[in-house]
């Protein structure tokens, strides 16, 4: 046993607390303030480009593709009638056959794409951009925030499909009615997911440090809040881009959205619900189109929010 010069107990380095195994050493931990900084710094982009968010990128860069270059490679035009051609099965020439009224299911589908593609990238943008301006306006005033939460809660009381029904009558069915129905059902989740990521972002000390070194209201939610809370917004982008798939097909299939004879994919899935047991190709294709677009968005929406958990 051996004593310190000092006359006090010697110390015992291996008693010393372990050092944690994902700091290294030399370096000071890191404090979530600067993890945060961090994540959010780190390009959204990178995400899609690995695992499920590549697939996701390959399924709905594959309709797209089909949408924009498919027509231009079809004998047929979408409303052209065949002779002879009266619900034929699928063939080398009409690859998923022909509908009721004799024309070609492909070429029906690729037009139907791109009418359902037009919609829901033009809608959900507009939807999300009013969502996002709302939340960044109201929430800097309690009087107009209450206000913006009431009307959120307006349109929320209504399901999409209801709110469509209740705009045909009004509006008459057609792509305008159906993108503004969903428009309409994107603003308040946007404008209430904007809200809740400016109320946590905002207490951060780098927005605090922002807003006492005399930068503007507009300045701070512009420059400071929203580029931060992107990654939550991206998410619920591509959800919403999903979800629009489905409102699209539900209101052209109950009759209320793409006014016939231009093609959509839920209104050819309607027109095929009457040939099931005699001809269930008729909706083979729109149905896979609507399956591959839907997985792919969430796809997508999985892979951004899975890089936002653990802050790649």
């Amino acid at each position: 046993m051996t004593y310190s010069t000092t006359g006090l107990p010697p110390t015992d380095s291996s008693a010393s607390e372990p050092l944690d195994p994902d700091i290294a050493p030399g370096l000071l931990p890191e404090s979530p303030d600067d993890r945060e900084v961090r994540r959010t710094q780190t390009p959204l982009w990178r995400s899609l480009f690995h695992g499920v968010g590549l697939v996701g990128l390959v399924l709905v860069g594959t309709v797209i593709l089909l949408g924009l270059v498919g027509p231009l490679f079809t004998r047929f035009g979408p409303d052209q009638q065949i002779d002879g051609a009266y619900l034929l099965s699928p063939s080398f020439e009409h690859w998923f056959g022909t509908d009721d009224v004799n024309r070609d299911l492909l070429t029906r589908v690729l037009y139907g794409i791109r009418i359902d593609l037009l919609i829901i990238f033009v809608a959900v943008p507009v939807g999300a951009g009013i969502g996002i301006l709302a939340g960044l306006v109201t929430v800097s005033s309690p009087i107009s925030d209450v206000v913006a939460q009431r009307v959120f809660d307006v349109i929320l009381a209504f399901p999409a499909l209801i709110l469509g029904i209740t705009l045909t009558a009004v509006l008459g069915p057609g792509a305008f009615t159906v993108g503004t129905v969903i428009a309409l059902a994107e603003i308040p989740i946007f404008g209430r997911l904007t809200r809740t990521s400016v109320l946590r972002v905002r207490e951060m000390p780098y927005v605090e440090a922002a807003r006492v070194s005399g930068a503007s209201t507009a300045r701070v939610l512009l420059r400071h809040v929203l580029p931060n809370s992107l990654e939550a917004l991206a998410v619920q982008f591509a959800l919403s881009l999903s979800l629009a798939v489905f409102i699209e097909g539900a209101l052209s299939y109950l009759g209320v959205g793409v006014v016939a004879p231009t093609p959509s994919l839920g209104s050819i899935l309607a027109t095929g619900n009457g040939y099931l047991e005699t001809n269930p190709w008729f909706s083979a294709g729109p149905l896979i189109v609507v399956s591959v677009l839907v997985l792919g968005f969430y796809l997508i929406a999985q892979s951004i929010s899975h890089n936002r958990r653990i802050g790649r």
